[in-house]
């Protein structure tokens, strides 16, 4: 507990004391510290306590007019530490007395360094924060007005008594030209730094390309060795002072009346002086022209030659090679004062040259044919012809023909389509006939073997035979028939010895009565793809082996004998009794054939009266003809066991193999012809 501390809480009962003893009594709590040394003894006591007040206060503001001051204009670190409250009760917190003369009065608990410059009321900023406290705090920076305040003699020590003038500090480098307030311009991150400062608030605001002009062009160094820059007393009521006269007095306006600040070119439309009343009115790309270009001297009054482009422009950039023109080449005839480029040379005029511009060449900028090389430039082509412009996309394979032309098959309307009809390809060594007729192009004409590059499409073929485009669906079963020559010059007929180009269904070239199995009879009438199937469970025509094509009777048709006579013949040959014409009837040899002649009347009964015994054979039921009975009495008799016969329609090798009793014969032989 501070010495302060103490004697504000035993005050009154003190003050009680001091108004019975001798005023000689030493009742304070202790002696005072340097500062108020001469304040010792109780009879100065009031002077610094008030104890009319209860509770007393003190006096402090009474002897330190300095820091009233300061809080009265609330400035500098006090006013953040009273903030709203009594001074008298804020003083004692940090300034505490009666400890004896060497005790520090001053309770400064933050180092120097770690202050915050914020709680005086002005923050360090920019350059400011990385300055020591005694770079500012010093006497030489203490102005005349503020010393008289300071209580403290030795204005050394102390860290009142600073400004938030710039000029306290701060050397005044304009010499007193400008008014006070050097944060109008310059700020605390650096001194050049002049980018608040606003030109558009002085006498002459700053416009257009006078904003990009540095400070120093109208500024100049003036004074001593050091220099300082001249900111009072200058003239800018005309241009002349700065900027010197180019027409060297040729004109006797102002330059304002020709001239803005925008930009010194192109003069100001709004100008007193127009060139439109003149001989010679500036359009286009003349406007932008240095008036100097083409009035060499400062007398803009001398005549000057403008007739002709060539006037001002010597330079022939085409090389006269358009002299043989109606106009001798002059460049009015293809440019505009707009502009060089582009030129205004139109296709109808073009056309009206030794290469009229047609179809697709019309829209083809001009560098395409005229390649751009400067003076270099080529514009009179001798060697029109397409090759001069154009790749051969067909890489030589017409040079030999008489097709070598571009335009033989192409027209300048377009590349595609080609004008090269069927008619003309039937004049070479290939025909198109038939289906071939109706091809696109590029099914035959594709890509080359070796092609690396686009349209390298190959067009000549040594090869013409059929397998040069077609697969061989045959896969080689009629090479020797594809082989065998035909006609005057013996050529290989390939795929023709069968086929036609009229379609590949058309097989008028084959006749199957060459081959080993001639069709005769009903198998004449057979679709071919019922003998000629392909392997296994394929259904595609392509895949099927012709050569191996069934040529028994067996390969095709079905044993319905259950092979009963193959085992008795040792042969499925279905012809011993049977022939390609039809099926029925057979054609079997009865006494021939048999141990059972037919003769008589039993030449003329159905075969179904005596064969109609069923058995099953290699899982079917089948009529067998094998142990018919061979008795009279087997099939004759007045009266027969009646028959269960089967309903009219049924086939007669279901009959059964055992007759009903009662059925007289003559009607068995009735429903049997029927």
């Amino acid at each position: 507990m501070s010495a302060h501390t103490h004697f504000r809480l035993l005050w009154p009962a003190l003050w009680a004391v001091v108004a019975v003893l001798p005023s000689a009594a030493q009742i304070s709590p202790g002696p005072l510290a340097r500062p108020h040394a001469f304040l010792n003894g109780p009879t100065h006591c009031i002077e610094c306590h008030d104890v009319a007040r209860r509770p007393p206060e003190f006096k402090c503001l009474g002897c330190h007019k300095d820091i009233q001051h300061r809080l009265y204009e609330k400035h500098g670190l006090h006013p953040s530490l009273v903030g709203n409250g009594e001074p008298s009760e804020t003083c004692a917190r940090c300034h505490s007395d009666h400890a004896g003369k060497d005790y520090s009065m001053i309770h400064w608990d933050t180092p120097l360094k770690g202050f915050d410059h914020r709680r005086a009321a002005y923050t360090l900023e920019g350059k400011h924060a990385r300055l020591n406290c005694r770079d500012c705090h010093q006497l030489t920076h203490i102005p005349e007005s503020a010393r008289e305040f300071i209580v403290v003699k030795d204005l050394s020590r102390t860290y009142l008594g600073l400004s938030r003038q710039c000029c306290d500090c701060h050397a005044d480098e304009h010499r007193g030209q400008l008014k006070p307030g050097c944060d109008r311009c310059h700020n605390v991150s650096g001194w050049k730094d002049t980018s608040q400062f606003d030109h558009g608030r002085t006498q002459y605001p700053l416009e257009g390309a006078h904003q990009k002009v540095a400070c120093i062009k109208c500024h100049p160094k003036i004074g001593d060795s050091k220099g300082y820059a001249k900111y009072k007393e200058l003239a800018f009521v005309d241009c002349t002072p700065c900027h010197a006269d180019p027409h060297r007095g040729a004109f006797r306006a102002e330059c304002k009346s020709c001239h803005g600040t925008a930009n010194w070119k192109p003069v100001a439309t709004d100008s007193s002086f127009s060139h439109f009343r003149t001989k010679y009115p500036l359009l286009g790309k003349h406007a932008a022209v240095p008036c100097q270009s083409c009035h060499a001297t400062v007398n803009y009054k001398a005549p000057v030659a403008f007739a002709q482009c060539v006037d001002c422009h010597k330079k022939d950039t085409h090389r006269g090679q358009f002299k043989l023109r109606a106009g001798h080449g002059d460049c009015a005839e293809c440019h505009k004062v707009e502009g060089f480029k582009p030129a205004f040379f139109t296709v109808e005029q073009h056309r009206a040259s030794d290469y009229p511009l047609e179809g697709r060449h019309a829209p083809v900028p001009c560098a395409k044919c005229h390649i751009p090389k400067g003076p270099d430039t080529i514009w009179r082509i001798a060697d029109t012809q397409c090759r001069s412009c154009h790749m051969d996309v067909h890489r030589g394979q017409f040079s030999s023909t008489s097709h070598k032309d571009c335009d033989s098959c192409h027209t300048v309307k377009g590349f595609k389509p080609s004008t090269y009809t069927i008619a003309r390809h039937n004049g070479t060594r290939f025909v198109l006939a038939g289906a071939h007729a109706a091809v696109v192009c590029g099914d035959c004409h594709q890509l080359g073997p070796e092609a690396n590059a686009a349209y390298q499409v190959q067009y000549r073929y040594e090869d013409r035979a059929c397998t040069a485009c077609h697969r061989d669906p045959h896969q080689g079963e009629f090479a020797d028939r594809m082989k065998a020559g035909s006609g005057p010059d013996a050529q290989p007929q390939g795929c023709e010895s069968c086929h036609s180009t009229r379609s590949w269904q058309d097989l008028h070239g084959f006749d199957h009565s060459n081959s080993k199995l001639p069709l005769e009879g009903a198998h004449r009438a057979v679709p071919c793809r019922d003998c000629h199937k392909p392997a296994g469970l394929d259904m595609q025509k392509v895949n099927v082996q012709f050569n191996a094509a069934p040529q028994r009777c067996s390969g095709c048709h079905d044993d319905i004998h259950g092979g009963q006579f193959a085992e008795k013949w040792k042969s499925d040959d279905c012809a011993r009794c049977h022939s390609a014409g039809r099926w029925k009837p057979s054609t079997f040899d009865h006494g021939a054939e048999s141990s059972y002649p037919l003769v008589g009347a039993h030449k003329n009964v159905p075969c179904a009266l005596c064969h109609k015994v069923l058995k099953e054979r290699a899982g079917r039921m089948v009529l067998v003809y094998a142990g018919t009975p061979r008795t009279c009495s087997a099939c004759h008799a007045n009266t027969i066991p009646s028959l269960n016969l089967p309903p009219r329609g049924t086939r007669t090798d279901s009959v059964p193999e055992k007759s009903a009793p009662g059925t007289d014969i003559h009607e068995l032989k009735t429903q049997a012809k029927r």
